[in-house]
């Protein structure tokens, strides 16, 4: 009911992180389960320079989620942004790419410059919950008004323990969005 992974008990209506903690973002989803293929899936796109995956990935997650989605009254989607010394290296922010995909399936405008991230912080695969949240402390700031934009879509590749996007939501949050949402390609389960 909130970050968006399936549940082991389905009598629950919140993962084990969720029960635990708060987030900045109203309600998140999520196409597959981060595991084996998935897992494979999105190590190519993300690291192999497999941007047509982003077109498919978009396919998949309106079919699944797009009434989800419509029904928020999204005004933008925003992808999760890189640091600029990071997307320098790879050439491309996989989640602006489907961000973009996602927004033209859906008809809803897509800003890749509303905020960045300030801070080349370390990747959060290797972290800790607790470090990965200081790793992400002012890591995101605000480059325009943003007060006209009340409902807010944030996309990413993988949620794990959503530090990332509460950091992201947090940030929007502060500068005048009234709800935050989230969509990522992969997540993890609560098992």
């Amino acid at each position: 009911m909130r970050c968006g992974k399936p549940l082991a008990d389905k009598r629950m209506e919140y993962c084990g992180d969720c029960s635990r903690k708060k987030h900045a973002f109203t309600q998140g989803k999520a196409l597959w389960v981060y595991e084996d293929g998935v897992k494979a899936s999105i190590y190519r796109f993300k690291y192999q320079d497999r941007r047509e995956y982003a077109r498919v990935y978009a396919e998949e997650i309106v079919k699944a989620h797009g009434g989800f989605i419509r029904s928020r009254h999204i005004q933008a989607i925003l992808p999760v942004p890189l640091h600029k010394k990071r997307r320098r290296e790879r050439g491309y922010n996989q989640a602006e790419l489907l961000a973009k995909e996602l927004g033209k399936l859906l008809g809803i405008p897509v800003y890749t410059d509303l905020f960045i991230r300030v801070r080349n912080t370390r990747p959060q695969k290797m972290l800790n919950d607790a470090e990965r949240k200081n790793n992400l402390k002012e890591a995101f700031k605000i480059t325009e008004n943003i007060v006209q934009l009340k409902y807010i879509l944030v996309v990413d590749d993988i949620y794990t323990t959503g530090s990332t996007l509460d950091a992201a939501a947090a940030a929007l949050k502060e500068a005048g969005a009234a709800e935050v949402y989230t969509c990522c390609i992969g997540i993890g389960s609560d098992s």
